[in-house]
């Protein structure tokens, strides 16, 4: 199954050139970090579909997932 994927700000740089990147069947979002060599504890924010989603969430063909680091600021 194909998924997009969008990385903001400091994630940018694991963001696939082709904007999408192909998983097995069943695949959770947890895969999906692992594919883009991505550590769990790197990511703050996930988005499903423009849901918040959990890690251990189920992916599906067409899915889009963006993906958000810790924001600091003042």
């Amino acid at each position: 199954m194909r998924v997009q994927v969008k990385c903001f700000a400091t994630l940018s740089r694991y963001a696939p050139a082709s904007g999408a990147v192909d998983l097995a069947e069943g695949a959770s979002v947890a895969d999906l970090l692992a594919a883009l060599g991505l550590a769990q504890d790197e990511v703050k924010l996930i988005f499903r579909n423009n849901r918040h989603c959990a890690v251990d969430a189920s992916l599906a063909d067409g899915d889009e997932v963006r993906l958000f680091p810790a924001v600091g600021g003042g």
